[in-house]
């Protein structure tokens, strides 16, 4: 792309007009750089035939490369089997430099990788398990999963918990397994090393709790069992004791779960807001191709709104799984209230000292039923002494409430929700929260808070366990996240309990919790797909999401359950995992999702093709069902409901035994949808004689996908051209200068509120003169908050050519840089599907 004639007056005015630094500017590190650099090259892996000795070869040039020209980076891995690069700690002032490297791909930001926040409780998988089926799979079908090795990439495993076998190694529950980090590993801190040995013994709890789901196998009654208690698990540490990991880490697990024959890998981790193609991603499909059932988390990133799934679950092979609420909140810790008969569950807040197990305390509230502002004025010391103190949820935070009731003399906190459903609070702070602080459910809340008005009402800790109806159960969890894909795939794929699972924990950290997250949801999937592979051990990896999806259950939309309608496809995915019906189907659709794309001009048309592997010929009555609609927006969703027209051809067929027929789908959204929205539904294949029914979701995106801006300016009004200051980037006017050999570079800042295909940073000078490429990105992520931002360093070098073949070092003088965005999806060739945006002038003195 170059800049036309007629952009050259406007140019020219910004070349001429006078320096001057504006006051604005944003915190440095308030930057998305990563500090981690996976550096692609350009031979596919071993895996897909490439010598030893020319991808050993292609490493060497690399480096040698990078030294002369005196690249600052410090590698970390160095990648062959599944995909084919090095990963690089360094600033992102070096990545101009090495995108110039010859032969190098592209370059990806390591997103770091973080773990859920924990609630500790007490054990209880079996609501859960009945959810999914796999009660039934175990019980009456009897399937354990024996015999399928099951790697988790994690944060390593508690193997001696007696529910995992209690040791490991050969003959071992917990067989196989390795640490590439060390307990002292947080990839958020840049002085952090790994320190990797064969030991992958768990000391952060989250990793044992999700081998607990996939296959814990209760040692008592006080046990758990989970999804699939035969299975030999693979433990594959990727994290310390702490903070957070990198997307190289997390490849190296990969190639060493590969290595060690694993058949189903599940990894509770993601990095929001990627492509399919993201490096994580693309290994876990190369994966798939080569035989390995891979299930990973969708994201948590809800609040974040659509698009915003993580890599791997992204993948285009991978089983991308969302998060249901479980319909039961089990063996949590209780206490009594005076003229109510029913002990009250409750959750402890993280942040608070624990409740104790007997004692009494007289009742006080705060507000009334209708009040949204409880215990978020001036506290008046002394008017809550001695006082059980009942809270509502809204208006301000928890720490605030606790420590509200604490100065005015209360003795203990209960939280109760302002909405269907129970939360996990925090009320860590300064000073800390010295009191109880407990959560119940809206329900219990307000039933409570009757009483208290009613009567003098008394508050008893008791030692009993008791278990909370979910009121949310059955619907998606609030936190899981959006799709499409940003290449409008439909993901997820399926969804599986993830809301209040009780699993194993480390011994040491009390050996059971109760944790919420896609993280808990996925390894449902993964249990379960060890469990077909031990009733049919010759499904192919590449097979099993299309079965799985198949026999899926659609549930309704979580924010009005009532109202009938189906949540939408791609928040749900398929909908609720059944594995016992999965493995009793004798029927299949093919494909097992429809990814409509964009609808600009016309219907979208579709076949899917219906398999009967039954010994009698079947009859399917056809239908559709919608879901529900989200209107434009990235980061705020907006739900609406609109019928799509859907035709299918023929609307019933007799698929004979052993045989299959084609079906004709074609889907258009609805008429009144507006353009830039979201729509999905489900084709479903129900037989005559009720012996199954078959469901395929589908979603598309109505109008032109290339009109959601990518450059958006938020309240910074971004871009920029910056440069720092200590640890500030200040915004720069026209005039500008940039000494490079003292450390002053342009840098370019943008929030990205979509992911970008291709981004590019061209420089231009005074004369017209095309100077190339300052930064070219293939499948750039977006910004993962609102108001985010990335930037890039120019280091006054440029380049040409496929892989950089061509540099170019640029003399004193002015420029000018054009930022290019190359939208999703986008045509490289039609203009109308580039974004652009042209800096203030620019003076380079050296």
């Amino acid at each position: 792309m170059t800049i036309s004639k007629s952009v050259w007056p406007l140019v020219a005015a910004i070349l001429l007009a006078t320096s001057s630094v504006r006051a604005e500017s944003v915190n440095a590190a308030d930057s998305e750089n990563a500090g981690t650099w996976l550096v692609e090259l350009s031979n596919p892996p071993s895996a897909d035939g490439t010598s030893a000795a020319a991808l050993r070869s292609e490493k060497a040039a690399f480096r040698a490369a990078a030294a002369q020209a005196g690249v600052k980076m410090q590698e970390r891995y160095a990648f062959d089997r599944l995909w084919n690069g090095i990963s690089v700690r360094a600033d992102a002032s070096q990545m101009p430099a090495i995108q110039r490297l010859p032969g190098v791909k592209n370059v990806w930001r390591s997103i770091p990788l973080s773990l859920p926040p924990t609630t500790a409780a007490e054990p209880d998988l079996v609501t859960a398990l009945t959810m999914t089926g796999a009660d039934v799979a175990q019980s009456e079908l009897g399937y354990t999963g024996a015999g399928v090795k099951v790697g988790i990439i994690d944060t390593g495993v508690d193997y001696n918990h007696p529910d995992l076998g209690g040791c490991f190694g050969s003959g071992c529950r917990v067989a196989y397994g390795y640490d590439f980090v060390g307990d002292a590993y947080d990839s958020s801190s840049p002085a952090s090393v790994t320190a990797p040995d064969p030991d992958p013994m768990d000391c952060a709890g989250h990793g044992t709790h999700v081998a607990g789901i996939v296959g814990a196998r209760a040692h008592d009654s006080s046990g758990v069992t989970g999804v699939a208690p035969g299975v030999t698990l693979g433990a594959y540490r990727v994290f310390g004791c702490t903070g957070t990991t990198e997307a190289d880490v997390m490849i190296a697990a990969m190639e060493r779960a590969f290595a060690d024959g694993m058949q189903v890998i599940n990894m509770s981790i993601g990095s929001a807001f990627t492509w399919p193609q993201y490096p994580t991603a693309a290994v876990s499909s190369k994966l798939v191709q080569h035989g390995i059932v891979v299930v990973a988390s969708f994201g948590n990133s809800g609040a974040n709104g659509l698009y915003s799934g993580g890599a791997p679950g992204v993948g285009e092979k991978v089983i991308g799984v969302a998060s249901f609420d479980n319909t039961f909140i089990n063996g949590v810790n209780s206490f009594n209230v005076s003229g109510i008969s029913a002990p009250i569950g409750y959750l402890p807040a993280t942040g608070s000292p624990a409740a104790p197990t007997s004692g009494s305390l007289p009742m006080a509230r705060t507000g009334t039923t209708t009040s949204t502002a409880d215990a978020c004025g001036t506290p008046v010391a002394g008017s809550l002494t001695g006082k059980a103190v009942l809270v509502r949820r809204g208006t301000c935070t928890f720490y605030q409430k606790a420590r509200f009731v604490q100065v005015s003399g209360g003795a203990a906190v209960v939280l109760y929700n302002n909405v269907a459903g129970a939360v996990n609070p925090t009320v860590a702070g300064t000073p800390a929260v010295t009191i109880p602080v407990v959560s119940i459910t809206n329900t219990d809340g307000v039933a409570i808070n009757a009483q208290i008005a009613a009567l003098p009402t008394t508050l008893t800790w008791s030692a009993a366990l008791a278990s909370i109806a979910n009121p949310t159960g059955g619907t998606i969890s609030t936190f899981s996240s959006y799709g499409m894909s940003p290449d409008l795939a439909l993901k997820p794929d399926i969804g599986a309990p993830g809301g209040f699972i009780r699993s194993t924990y480390p011994l040491a950290l009390g050996g059971y919790a109760n944790l919420s997250g896609t993280s808990m949801s996925s390894p449902h999937v993964a249990g379960a797909a060890a469990l077909y592979l031990q009733a049919r051990p010759k499904t192919h990896a590449r097979d099993m999401r299309d079965l799985l999806q198949n026999a899926a259950v659609p549930k309704p939309w979580f924010g009005n359950p009532r109202l009938g309608l189906l949540d939408s496809t791609y928040r749900q995915g398929a909908g609720m995992l059944r594995i016992d019906s999965a493995i009793q189907s004798a029927v299949r659709a093919e494909p097992g999702k429809l990814s409509l794309g964009e609808s600009q001009f016309g219907p979208v048309a579709q076949t899917i093709t219906l398999s009967n592997d039954s010994s009698s010929d079947l009859t399917f009555a056809i239908s559709n069902v919608d879901a529900i609609d989200n209107d434009p927006g990235t980061f705020t969703p907006v739900f609406d409901f609109w019928n799509s027209d859907v035709a299918i051809t023929p609307s019933a067929v007799t698929v004979p035994a052993g045989g299959s027929t084609n079906v004709s789908v074609s889907v258009s959204p609805a008429a009144g949808l507006p353009n830039g929205s979201l729509y999905g539904g489900y084709v479903v294949f129900a037989a005559t004689d009720g012996s199954a029914t078959v469901r395929v979701p589908y979603a598309g995106f109505k109008g032109d996908f290339q009109a959601i801006q990518v450059l958006a300016p938020t309240a910074n009004g971004f871009p920029w051209l910056a440069k720092q200051v200590g640890t500030s980037l200040f915004k720069q006017s026209a005039g500008a200068t940039f000494n490079l050999t003292t450390g002053e570079f342009p840098i370019f800042l943008a929030h990205l509120d979509q992911q970008a295909r291709t981004f590019r940073i061209q420089i231009f000078d005074a004369n017209g003169r095309d100077w190339h490429w300052a930064v070219r990105e293939d499948y750039e992520v977006r910004n993962s908050t609102a108001t985010g931002f990335f930037g890039w360093t120019f280091d006054g070098s440029t380049f040409t050519g496929a892989k950089g073949q061509k540099t170019f070092t640029v003399p004193p003088g002015t420029y000018i840089a054009q930022i290019q965005v190359l939208k999703a999806l986008g045509d490289p060739d039609n203009a109308a599907d580039w974004e652009t945006w042209t800096s203030p002038s620019f003076s380079i003195t050296r």
